[in-house]
């Protein structure tokens, strides 16, 4: 199991932690870091490099965290188990896969917020679980029109989601740590908008990176 689990966390980090945001940016020839939030994510994608690149960096993002959670059968046949407890290698995997995304070795571990990637892992894991965080993210955003409190009420959404779909005590127990996690990543935008400087869905960035 530790080989198994080995494998399965360092290949889902390595998956996780290609900086697609990034890359979209230096494919136009701007360092998307240095422009608007700062941030490698889809969010910033979307807004500075437009919409076609900011979807293909969202499906990208959300393609990581589904393709290394349904891995999971290789990493145990690469260590031989094939026998031992495929979905503890599949968790394990998507939460190596959300930290390869959030702290991708490529850019001296500064990268995103692993919402779209986290979003992967559970379309793999917990479909209805994130059925039901998606519906409040967009429901969120339409009111609100500003996707980081979207983001961070689905965040807190999932959880709760996973709790009352999932019986496995450990995929529960992970999803709230990732939901600790995301709200982490998402502290300067709260600060944002408690200031009032946060942008709202159309608008530019009011605040460069940090």
């Amino acid at each position: 199991m530790t080989v198994a689990c080995a494998i399965a966390a360092l290949a889902a980090y390595l998956l996780g932690s290609i900086p697609t945001g990034y890359l979209a940016g230096k494919a136009k020839r701007l360092d998307i870091r240095a422009s608007g939030s700062g941030n490698i994510g889809a969010t910033n994608a979307l807004r500075v490099l437009g919409k076609p690149a900011g979807i293909c960096v969202l499906l990208a993002d959300c393609a990581k965290g589904f393709a290394a959670v349904k891995l999971a059968p290789l990493y145990l046949k690469i260590a031989g188990a094939p026998s031992l407890d495929e979905h503890i290698i599949a968790v394990v995997a998507g939460i190596f896969a959300v930290l390869g995304h959030n702290y991708t070795c490529w850019l001296r571990f500064k990268g995103g917020k692993g919402i779209a990637t986290t979003a992967g892992v559970y379309l793999a894991l917990a479909p209805a679980a994130l059925g039901a965080a998606l519906a409040v993210f967009f429901a969120v955003v339409a009111l609100t029109r500003y996707v980081s409190l979207g983001s961070m009420a689905g965040a807190v959404a999932l959880p709760v989601a996973v709790w009352f779909t999932q019986s496995s005590p450990l995929l529960r127990y992970v999803t709230i740590a990732l939901a600790i996690m995301a709200l982490y990543k998402h502290r300067g935008n709260l600060r944002r908008l408690l200031n009032g400087t946060e942008s709202r869905v159309g608008q530019k960035s009011t605040e460069a990176a940090q």
